[in-house]
């Protein structure tokens, strides 16, 4: 359960802290107050969509975190804990997700770092967030096999049957390669082992190109580099005999003066020490110039070797990799080329095997896919008739619902499935009597989905663990007793769940047991969005707002009270 949303910079909302409760809260304002600001930040804490164009304008990150309630029911959110050895204290968890205005977002579930996947698939154990973009899922015919999966139990069944039939659909791909013509297959068998023998001929061993190429260089360039480190030790050591000093004589001579200018003067000391530092160090530098004049060695033999052995390596990625390749990556290809070269070598040998194992799986898949599809014919009766009982309880006692069912298309030798069974299925509505049967997108109205949705809501809480369900525009196109109806069943489900609506109807407001009210503020320049619980009085007053849009009618308050009574909410 929700027990607390702090949203800071989100949107128009410069700071909001609400407190839920359990039972049936509703959100109301006026249009364009931010309701749907409110939810969008819920959603954004879930794992939706991050963009910094949420941020309030002159901040430069936004922020929400959520405190949920997780009780003994909530097995899965708790499972998923324990295995990212992630504790909950006190039966709760905080989660919490920021969006710079680099576009970077973050997410935290009880101090933890988690990606944005790890996020959504905790926050779907938590909540069930239901507006207008899921409203839409209702029109795409994919979506409805989910649905009924979900009421039939069988979700897990089918993630089986969708890894088995993966398993027969990689094996049929191996089996159609023996389909290559034998000459192709053999001409290919022995370009692939030309490949293997000239790389693994060639003893490469990573980052050896790297340092034949340092070596090349430095043999090349024998003459200059001589020079050049002659010059630099000369500047070291200078030449007495000739009467040039160099940097470690003169080095010499300030250190013993400083040496004796610190014993006049023990301020001098410090100075002294440092010019003995740097005197030590060039020294050490000196030597070692010396040793790698000393190993200085040219060798023309060395030096053609070194180009021949490049000369290799550059042809060789050229022909296999890229110029730009590394040594790993041509020893990357040979072990493909090992790969490839040994599966074509082995098909005559695994064709009858791989014939008889793509065989059984296919008679394993036929009988998982029945056995699916028994199941899902008995639950659409069941799912049928639930969605009917609810929908004429919000007002539509004349619809026909029903989940249809057909099985794929096959023939003698072979029935046809796909990835999830083999069964095609479809909602269909018949809103008003008489009318046909036809898929919702061509029936329904805004109205009409949305109580078909909330039926479908329904009948499917009770096969989930979610203790949250929040409802963004559950009641589009509806009004009178439709509305509340609506808000009576919304009441009904909130004995189970915590149910969360945004909604501009008093009808299913007054339902509510806990009411928020969402309200716009300006102050100069600056638009921001305000988050407070209503009660007593000024509960009233909204729900006057609500009737007639004029909070202070003494007709409105009247009638506002009156339903506030009559409904419980007082």
């Amino acid at each position: 359960m929700l027990e607390e949303l702090d949203v800071q910079n989100f949107a128009l909302i410069d700071r909001a802290h609400v407190d839920f409760s359990e039972g049936f809260t509703v959100l109301s304002g006026e249009t364009g107050a931010g309701k749907s600001i409110l939810i969008g930040s819920l959603a954004f804490l879930l794992g939706g969509r991050a963009s910094p164009e949420q941020i309030r304008a002159g901040c430069h990150e936004a922020q929400v975190s959520g405190t949920f309630l997780l009780d003994a029911a909530s097995k899965e959110a708790l499972s998923w804990l324990s295995e990212h050895d992630i504790e909950a204290e006190d039966s709760r968890i905080i989660i919490r997700r920021t969006i710079k205005e680099n576009g970077k977002s973050s997410a935290w579930i009880g101090g933890v770092g988690v990606t944005r996947a790890d996020l959504s698939a905790f926050a779907s154990f938590l909540v069930d967030l239901h507006g207008q973009h899921e409203q839409q899922s209702l029109l795409k015919v994919a979506e409805h096999r989910r649905y009924l999966d979900i009421y039939a139990g069988i979700v897990g069944d089918v993630a089986a049957f969708t890894s088995l039939y993966n398993g027969l659909v990689e094996k049929r791909k191996i089996l159609s390669s023996f389909a290559i013509d034998e000459k192709a297959r053999q001409e290919r068998l022995d370009m692939l082992n030309f490949a293997i023998g000239e790389i693994d001929g060639a003893k490469l061993s990573e980052g050896e190109d790297e340092e034949l190429e340092a070596e090349e260089s430095r043999l090349s360039s024998y003459e200059k580099l001589c020079a050049d480190i002659g010059e630099a030790a000369h500047h070291l050591d200078g030449d007495d005999n000739a009467g040039e000093g160099g940097v470690i004589p003169c080095m010499r001579r300030l250190n013993s003066a400083l040496e004796r200018a610190a014993g006049s003067d023990p301020e001098l000391s410090s100075l002294s020490e440092r010019i003995q530092s740097a005197f030590y160090e060039l020294e050490d530098i000196s030597s070692e110039i010396q040793k790698y004049q000393q190993g200085l060695v040219y060798d023309p033999d060395r030096l053609a070797q070194v180009q021949e052995r490049l000369e290799l390596i550059y042809r060789l990625k050229k022909k296999y990799a890229s110029q730009a390749a590394s040594i790993g990556d041509l020893l990357a290809y040979a072990d493909g080329a090992r790969e490839e070269a040994a599966r074509l070598g082995g098909l005559t040998e695994d064709r009858s095997a791989l014939e008889a194992e793509v065989s059984e799986l296919e008679k394993q898949v036929y009988r998982a896919a029945k056995a699916i599809s028994v199941q899902r014919a008995e639950a659409s009766e069941r799912m049928s008739a639930a969605i009917m009982g609810v929908l004429a309880k919000l007002g539509m006692k004349n619809a026909v619902f029903k989940v249809s069912l057909t099985v794929k298309p096959g023939d003698a030798f072979e029935q046809r499935c796909g990835p999830y069974g083999m069964d095609d299925i479809e909602f269909l509505i018949s809103a008003n009597p008489g009318s046909p049967l036809l898929p919702l997108d061509r029936v329904a109205s805004g109205g009409e989905l949305s109580r078909v949705m909330l039926a479908m809501k329904t009948i499917l809480s009770a096969a989930d663990t979610t203790a949250t369900l929040v409802f963004d525009e559950i009641d589009t196109g509806i009004g009178g007793e439709i509305a509340v109806a609506i808000g009576e069943h919304l009441k009904k489900l909130s004995e189970n769940k915590q149910v969360l609506c945004i909604t501009h109807l008093a009808s299913i407001a007054v339902l509510a047991d806990n009411q928020i009210k969402i309200a716009k503020a300006v102050a100069g320049n600056s638009t921001s969005t305000d988050v407070f619980p209503v009660g007593g009085q000024e509960r009233v007053r909204e729900i006057a707002r609500m009737l007639s849009g004029d909070s202070d009618s003494q007709q409105s308050l009247e009638h506002a009270a009156a339903m506030l009574h009559r409904f419980g909410g007082m």
